[in-house]
């Protein structure tokens, strides 16, 4: 009876961890280019009380064991890198990329960390840099008085300078992409750094080897899809009073158990 007792918090412990996902994604439903989470659950080791095969007393051969499993536990969260929504800004800095790719941005101790929130700001310099203030790798500069910015599907960015009447290229955007972008390891503030599980970077322009294009003016909203949400929400709640029910059966039958006389 003890064993259905641990077995059973395990479920509880499961569904609220799955919970505590759900609450992360819907929080997010409005973070630009947020990627939602999903919980994978594993069974937990199985106490084989007959193994499968063995002969009976009668020597025929059993068709099956006994094997009694003792929970469930999160295997993982996985990371779904879906594409989400465009939305339309106006905005000449704002850039979404459509299809693979993230952003690549230098972080103060001179790393790399990746992104999918295309919505830059220019420094008091002229640095294309993030809202926290990390600057775009390759560094990009909009020099003083420069108009009519252009970022074109293949990273290009151009302008008109003072005084001239054609554009000027002044740099050009890179992507990276991952062979695992699921083992990329989130750092806050819509931010992801390599991991082994991830894979070295593979760097390349916009619209070339798989690489996804440019779209300026855009924003990539997040892939959080709320009806799909409050189903998850709804299936963790019942399997969490199920799996307390379990606990209160297991301790009643106990209660009986101690309650026999001789």
């Amino acid at each position: 009876m003890i064993r259905s007792l641990y077995t059973a918090a395990t479920g509880m412990e499961a569904q609220q961890l799955y919970m505590d996902t759900i609450s992360n994604n819907l929080a997010n439903v409005n973070t630009n280019s947020f990627k939602r989470e999903k919980v994978q659950f594993q069974d937990l080791m199985y106490q084989t009380l007959r193994e499968p095969g063995v002969r009976n007393v009668e020597g025929s051969l059993s068709p099956a064991g006994i094997e009694v499993g003792l929970g469930v536990k999160p295997g993982a969260t996985e990371r779904l890198f879906d594409q989400g929504s465009l939305t339309q800004t106006g905005n000449s800095m704002d850039t979404a990329i459509k299809g693979d790719g993230f952003y690549q941005i230098a972080m103060p101790d001179g790393s790399i960390s990746y992104t999918r929130d295309g919505q830059f700001v220019p420094s008091n310099d002229g640095t294309l840099q993030t809202t926290d203030g990390f600057p775009v790798y390759p560094q990009l500069t909009i020099p003083s008085g420069a108009s009519s910015i252009t970022i074109g599907a293949d990273g290009q960015v151009t302008a008109t300078m003072p005084g001239q009447t054609n554009s000027t290229v002044l740099g050009k955007i890179e992507l990276a992409r991952f062979v695992n972008p699921s083992g990329l390891k989130a750092m806050g503030s819509n931010l992801y750094s390599t991991t082994d599980a991830s894979g070295a970077p593979i760097v390349s322009d916009p619209g070339v080897d798989g690489m996804g294009t440019v779209l300026q003016g855009y924003t990539e909203a997040s892939n959080v899809q709320i009806v799909d949400e409050m189903v998850g929400m709804i299936s963790a709640q019942r399997a969490y009073e199920i799996v307390s029910k379990a606990i209160t059966v297991s301790d009643s039958m106990m209660q009986v158990t101690n309650a026999m006389k001789a």
